[in-house]
């Protein structure tokens, strides 16, 4: 696990260090393996219409074992339990952290969810860098990518995004500022997430993305992203566009998150 000392440059710290794993990941692994995988012939499942869709509960629920700022998050639900317990929690879709030095995840978390989980789409929740990593993606089972914009800039959020759609993934798009909404081209009708969460503070302030998402054209699904800890938050959230909500920690930080996930959606009717 590692630690951060400064805060302030989580995000350029976890973005050189991503660089470099990926360049040695390209190196052991061709582009034409992961085409010939198995799961790089199914059909992805649309997140959009798992959002929208009448009766969805606009809950992306996640799996998390720890994050930079809070540390070790749950280690011991595994991600069997939770991804069965999220199903019957009714949940939209599922967002499965892959990263491992920073999130203590892998892609065989992913991929042992795929397996359990055949109906909800699966967000991969990492930091991508390179185009390998979408191809990566749909490799290991994944129906959907985030795009970082903080991390990326205009053009890599135009090849990336069209990359994957061109697979058939489907993209959330993640912003913290109307700067980084407006280096996203396109943005009809496209998936905008606001992270509630500044990368680089993280410090969550949820005013901040009630703020930011008026700036965000109504035929967009907004998405709102960390902090969300009440049922009574979403409801709020609604009247301001908001169709989806990406929680983790909230459930990952009790000791049956699938449980925790239940009640809290149970609450939402």
């Amino acid at each position: 696990m590692t630690q951060f000392n400064n805060m302030n440059n989580i995000l350029e710290q976890i973005v050189a260090f991503k660089k470099q794993e990926v360049a040695k990941i390209k190196q052991e692994v061709s582009l034409e393996k992961l085409v010939k995988s198995p799961a790089f012939k199914r059909t992805p499942l649309s997140l959009a219409t798992a959002i929208t869709e009448k009766g969805s509960t606009g809950i992306i629920a996640e799996y998390k074992r720890q994050s930079p700022s809070k540390g070790i998050i749950n280690d011991t639900s595994t991600i069997q339990e939770v991804t069965q317990g999220y199903l019957d929690a009714n949940v939209a879709a599922q967002s499965i952290l892959t990263d491992t030095r920073y999130f203590g995840g892998t892609m065989v978390d992913l991929m042992t969810a795929r397996t359990i989980n055949t109906v909800r789409p699966i967000l991969r929740k990492d930091f991508v860098v390179d185009a390998f990593q979408i191809v990566e993606a749909k490799a290991i089972g994944a129906d959907a990518v985030l795009l970082i914009a903080a991390c990326l800039t205009k053009e890599e959020l135009k090849n990336y995004g069209k990359l994957a759609t061109d697979l058939g993934l489907s993209v959330l798009y993640e912003i913290h500022s109307k700067e980084e909404l407006d280096k996203i081209s396109d943005v009809d009708g496209k998936i905008i997430g606001i992270n509630n969460r500044n990368l680089k503070t993280f410090k969550v302030d949820l005013e901040h993305s009630i703020a930011l998402a008026a700036e965000i054209p109504d035929t967009c699904i907004k998405i709102s992203e960390s902090g969300i800890s009440d049922p009574k938050i979403i409801t709020g959230l609604k009247e301001f566009g908001f169709e989806g909500f990406l929680i983790g920690e909230n459930f990952m930080k009790t000791d049956n998150p699938g449980l925790a996930c239940k009640q809290f959606i149970d609450q939402l009717r």
